[in-house]
């Protein structure tokens, strides 16, 4: 998540708003964005906490992992659209590139959902819902094209998104991790590391 935001999500939207307004409006927008992601995450894991039942630590992982790879999702469905209608060949392989980073991405979901809950239906449910906003933001670029959705609009959002990934990963996602074995950290941290460059330099 980290990795996401740092080398793909924030340098797209702070660009992308330079270039439309300037150094002084990408500045704020990013600075804006991520406060507002991290106090919605710290929101979100205040009401999960009062469900005493479970394991609220995996939970809260799992049900944030869910908001904000739903939010990244919706923009990215978007972007899949427009690149399409463009270009075939460009859509297609960027299609293909955001695949493969889903794949990790549903993981994160579904894996503290379950050992969580203990419940494949809800951790498969949460992780649909996340991996379906990707297809109704094509359909809302569709439907909606050139009134409401822009680049601002998809600029804000992805700095939006990494203000809530960060907060996750380094608020509960490490926290979390610290209770396992360090070799088993240093693996996991290595190993995410390698598949997002190998992402990098295949797409």
């Amino acid at each position: 998540m980290i990795l996401l935001s740092v080398t793909e999500l924030i340098p797209r939207g702070f660009i992308n708003l330079e270039y439309r307004f300037n150094l002084l409006a990408a500045c704020i927008g990013l600075i804006l964005m991520i406060f507002i992601g991290n106090f919605i995450s710290n929101r979100i894991k205040k009401k999960i906490d009062k469900h005493k039942q479970i394991n609220t630590s995996l939970y809260k992982i799992g049900v944030l992992s869910m908001v904000a790879l739903m939010i990244h999702n919706l923009p990215e469905g978007v972007l899949i659209y427009l690149t399409t209608s463009m270009d075939l060949e460009l859509g297609i392989k960027l299609g293909a590139a955001i695949l493969m980073h889903n794949i990790p991405e549903g993981i994160a979901i579904a894996v503290p959902i379950y050992h969580a809950t203990k419940s494949k239906k809800k951790a498969f449910k949460m992780t649909l819902i996340a991996g379906l906003a990707e297809p109704i933001g094509a359909i809302l670029a569709w439907l909606l094209l050139s009134r409401f959705i822009g680049e601002t609009f998809i600029s804000i959002t992805m700095l939006f998104v990494a203000g809530i990934m960060i907060s996750i990963a380094i608020n509960d996602i490490f926290e979390e991790a610290k209770k396992a074995p360090k070799r088993f950290v240093y693996l996991g941290v290595g190993f995410a590391f390698i598949l997002f460059m190998v992402n990098l330099i295949v797409f």
